[in-house]
C-alpha cells in the first residue's frame, strides 16, 4: 500500500516539508512506452509486468502510414483490462513520418493519420496522441513563424483538431534536433496561432538536454519551469518523458540512455519527482532497456526509487 515501510509514517507525518506531505499521500504516475504486439491488450499486462501504472504505445507500426484498425470488441477489451490493472493515463505515439508541415503527399497522409489515431483514442479511452510536428526540410525549425510552409502547419493541426473527438488530445512534443519545436519559442507559437485548448505539450528530458537547455539543478530546473510557463503555458504541461542521454548537453542529438546511466543523470529525475509543478504530471520513459528490448523493471524500479527515497 505504501511506497515506504510503515515505520516511516511517524517521521514524515511530523515533517513540516511539502515533499514529505507529497511523498506520503500521493502517488506518483510512472510508465512506459511499451509493445501492443498480439494486441493492446498485451500491452497492458507488459507494463504491468514492469511495475508501470501509466502506458504509451503505438496505435500501429510508426514507421508506415498503416492506419489504426480497432473493432468495437478491441476497444472494449482494452478499456476493461486497463480499469482492472489501474493503468491510468494511456497515451499513443504517433508516427515517426509524421511532417504536418509538408504541403504535399507527406502532409496529406499525416493528417489522415493522426485523424485516424484520435479518433481510435476517442474509441479506446486513450487521453491523445503525442507528436513530432516534423521538419522544414530546407532549414532549422528555429524561425518557425516566419517559414513559408509555417501557414501549412497550422492549417493542418487546425483540420486534424476539427475531425477528431474533442475529448482527446493533440500532445506536442519538443524535439531535441533541428525540427520543429525544439524551443519554447516555437511550440508557444503554434499553439497561440492554433489556439484550442486540446493541444498540449509533452517535455522529453533527452530532447531537452539535447537542445541545450539546463534542468540539472534546482535553480535550473525552476528558470526552465519558469520560461515553459511565460511562453506556452503551465497548463498545457500534459506529461514528461523521462529518458537519460547519450550525448553531451547541445548535441542536438537525440538519442536515449537508461536513467542515471546517461548524460542527464539522475539528479535531473529526483528534482522533477520533488517540483511542484511537475511531481503530479505523468512520467513515461522510453529508454533502451537494460537488454536492449525497451523499458524494463530495472528502469521502472530506479524511477520509483528516485520519487520516494
Amino acid at each position: 500500500m505504501f511506497p515506504f515501510g510503515r515505520d516511516r509514517i511517524p517521521e514524515l507525518i511530523s515533517k513540516p516539508e511539502p515533499r514529505a506531505c507529497y511523498t506520503f499521500f500521493m502517488k506518483a504516475i510512472i510508465g512506459a512506452h511499451i509493445s501492443a504486439a498480439g494486441g493492446y491488450v498485451k500491452a497492458v499486462e507488459r507494463v504491468v509486468a514492469i511495475g508501470g501504472n501509466a502506458l504509451q504505445l503505438f496505435s500501429t507500426s510508426p514507421r508506415g502510414w498503416g492506419t489504426a484498425k480497432i473493432s468495437p470488441e478491441d476497444a472494449e477489451a482494452f478499456r476493461v483490462a486497463r480499469k482492472k490493472a489501474g493503468i491510468d493515463p494511456v497515451y499513443f505515439h504517433a508516427s515517426y513520418l509524421i511532417n504536418l508541415s509538408d504541403p504535399g503527399r507527406v502532409g496529406t497522409l499525416s493528417k489522415k493519420a493522426l485523424i485516424t489515431e484520435l479518433t481510435a483514442a476517442g474509441k479506446m479511452q486513450v487521453r491523445g496522441s503525442i507528436v513530432h510536428l516534423g521538419s522544414f526540410k530546407d532549414g532549422d525549425g528555429g524561425k518557425v513563424g516566419a517559414h513559408k510552409n509555417y501557414p501549412v502547419l497550422i492549417k493542418n493541426i487546425y483540420e486534424v483538431l476539427a475531425k477528431t473527438p474533442k475529448e482527446t488530445l493533440f500532445i506536442i512534443e519538443n524535439a531535441g534536433n533541428r525540427k520543429i519545436g525544439r524551443r519554447f519559442e516555437e511550440i508557444g507559437k503554434i499553439i497561440g496561432d492554433v489556439g484550442d485548448s486540446r493541444l498540449k505539450v509533452c517535455l522529453d528530458t533527452c530532447h531537452l538536454h539535447a537542445a541545450g537547455y539546463d534542468l540539472r539543478t534546482e535553480e535550473a530546473l525552476h528558470t526552465l519551469l519558469k520560461r515553459f510557463d511565460e511562453l506556452i503555458g503551465p497548463a498545457r504541461l500534459e506529461c514528461i518523458h523521462v529518458n537519460d542521454s547519450r550525448d553531451a548537453a547541445g548535441s542536438l542529438r537525440d538519442r536515449h540512455e537508461n536513467i542515471g546511466s546517461g548524460e542527464v543523470g539522475e539528479e535531473v529525475f529526483r528534482l522533477l519527482f520533488r517540483n511542484p509543478k511537475t511531481r503530479s504530471i505523468p512520467f513515461i520513459t522510453e529508454v533502451p532497456g537494460y537488454d536492449g528490448l525497451g523499458p524494463d523493471k530495472k528502469n521502472i524500479d530506479r524511477l520509483k526509487a528516485l520519487a520516494f527515497p
